[in-house]
């Protein structure tokens, strides 16, 4: 089977590709490095031994997107390409609406033209509102409070009314919660272009004294230490879900939606504190101000993915934040040093 990976050469996207070619699947990828680096696609290259076709095009540009699938018997699409920064997202909410869904609706029209009936597709967990009790599930209520957000919840629903009216289509929507880590070589990982917007990359690089300290944003919330709590789970577990969700999509029409996470909810606080004990390094923060917006607590309900997709977490938060830091030191300044 023959997949094209959109967005491969991004953190998740990236891992995503070694775990396709592990499991013996052929990949084409595009990327146009917006939110990545080139170096990414050399260092799947070198960890897998395989080379495979790239394209630095962006799915914007049809008429490139048709020359790709033109070339290439593609049999299904892992759609992970966007604009993906929160706060950039408020700031340019057109844009972030131009990309995110036009190049959808650029992959679903060529989908149509070249017969393809399988999609992955990288959503959020920022589909979900706020008002919903923990932990989520894929019936929770769903509603965004920011740009980012709403491509994702528009892009879901744009991909499930196109599946629903091509015959033998299916696409299964990976709602994931907070990815952290990164592959085990230390050769790719996290390359936020700036200031980190994650929780993580935050982390590391303020323990590496490239940044003076981690800002914690409120530390007066209903929870048990006033931080808030997030559902953290390895990329290359997350990366093994998408192996995951084409094997379902392969044999089940229409569209599915599916949690990624551990189902546990860990604080900033207890964060910090754990990368510490692992990795003998100290972190320096402040309390600052919340950030508007965010939520006390948010968790998955993974049991659907464990059920549906035979898929579940396998890696610590321990081994997580192990790698991140191998990554980190490996790389002080990421792709570009």
């Amino acid at each position: 089977m023959k997949v094209l990976v959109t967005g491969g050469a991004g953190y998740i996207g990236s891992h995503t590709c070694i775990e396709l070619i592990k499991n013996g699947y052929e990949i084409v990828v595009v990327d146009n490095f917006v939110n990545s680096h080139p170096k990414a696609v050399e260092r799947v290259k070198k960890i897998t031994g395989v080379d495979f076709p790239f394209y630095d095009m962006d799915l914007l540009d049809a008429p490139a997107l048709d020359n790709v699938c033109k070339a290439h018997k593609i049999d299904c699409i892992v759609h992970f390409a966007g604009l993906k920064a929160v706060g950039e997202s408020v700031a340019k909410p057109l844009e972030y609406y131009e990309n995110n869904l036009c190049s959808t609706m650029n992959l679903l029209k060529t989908m149509a033209d070249y017969d393809i009936r399988h999609m992955v597709f990288s959503s959020s967990a920022t589909v979900y509102s706020g008002d919903n009790p923990m932990p989520l599930t894929e019936d929770s209520n769903r509603g965004c409070i920011n740009p980012y957000g709403w491509t994702k919840y528009m892009c879901e629903q744009i991909i499930s009314d196109w599946v629903a009216a091509k015959e033998n289509a299916s696409a299964v929507l990976l709602r994931y919660f907070n990815p952290i880590g990164a592959h085990e070589s230390g050769l790719i990982g996290d390359d936020p272009a700036g200031i980190p917007n994650n929780l993580l990359p935050y982390i590391t690089q303020a323990a590496a004294g490239k940044l003076p300290e981690l800002p914690v944003t409120g530390a007066d919330y209903d929870t048990p230490d006033g931080t808030g709590i997030r559902d953290y789970l390895h990329v290359t577990d997350l990366a093994a879900g998408h192996v995951a969700a084409i094997k379902f999509a392969e044999k089940n029409k229409n569209a599915h939606a599916f949690n990624l996470g551990t189902g546990k909810g860990v604080s900033v606080f207890e964060m910090i504190h754990a990368f510490e004990k692992v990795n003998g390094v100290k972190v320096p923060y402040r309390v600052v101000d919340r950030r508007p917006g965010d939520q006390p607590v948010s968790f998955a309900d993974p049991s659907k993915a464990t059920k549906l997709l035979n898929w579940q977490t396998e890696k610590s938060l321990e081994e997580a934040l192990g790698d991140m830091w191998r990554w980190q030191t490996n790389n002080p300044n990421g792709y570009t040093g």
